[in-house]
């Protein structure tokens, strides 16, 4: 049987915790039981003959167990945007990062494309920054923060002390089809 290769340079010790991805029993597609440590932190190229599990062991393991880990440490809202790939055929995968996968094709996207919508990490960065992110106020700078309807009116009462009249506006008919000529003239 004819197995992928792994090459590095060997200038770090892959013995300690941390610097290696270690797999252990991997049996996916023409991989039998196949066990070894690829080092972290540096340039490594994974060769062999055509099906000798090259692919197999870059995209259905390591990517597909690195994107299930870093899916798992998200909430469930945004778990169900993405798709979830299958849990691969392995003992054990130890020391694997989150994991971005670039398809292997030659041109890909336009002259707008970013490395971000390319490897549709895109997807992830928003959603990280929609739910961790903090909103500012562009004119004033402060932060943007939930309020209650009591403060909320405070604010408002503040304000027309302070300008004179103030316009207050908000979307009565929202994400509805049909005709609303009745909403808009009562409003």
């Amino acid at each position: 049987m004819c197995y992928p290769h792994v090459v590095f340079d060997g200038r770090n010790s892959i013995g300690e915790v941390g610097e290696a991805i270690g797999i252990h029993g991997a049996r996916e597609h023409n991989l039998k039981n196949l066990t070894f440590n690829i080092p972290r932190n540096q340039f490594v190229v994974v060769t062999g003959v055509s099906g000798s599990g090259k692919s197999t062991l870059a995209f259905d393991l390591l990517f597909a167990e690195g994107q299930r880990r870093f899916l798992d440490s998200m909430s469930l809202y945004a778990r169900q945007f993405v798709e979830q790939l299958a849990r691969p055929d392995v003992d054990l995968i130890t020391g694997i990062p989150p994991t971005v996968s670039i398809e292997q094709r030659s041109s890909r996207g336009g002259g707008k494309s970013t490395v971000a919508t390319v490897t549709e990490v895109y997807h992830f960065l928003r959603l990280l920054f929609a739910r961790l992110g903090t909103q500012f106020c562009p004119d004033c700078g402060m932060a943007v923060e939930a309020q209650t309807r009591d403060e909320l009116e405070r604010r408002l009462q503040s304000d027309i002390r302070k300008h004179g009249e103030l316009l207050l506006l908000a979307p009565v008919v929202k994400n509805r089809k049909g005709f609303h000529t009745d909403v808009a003239e009562w409003a």
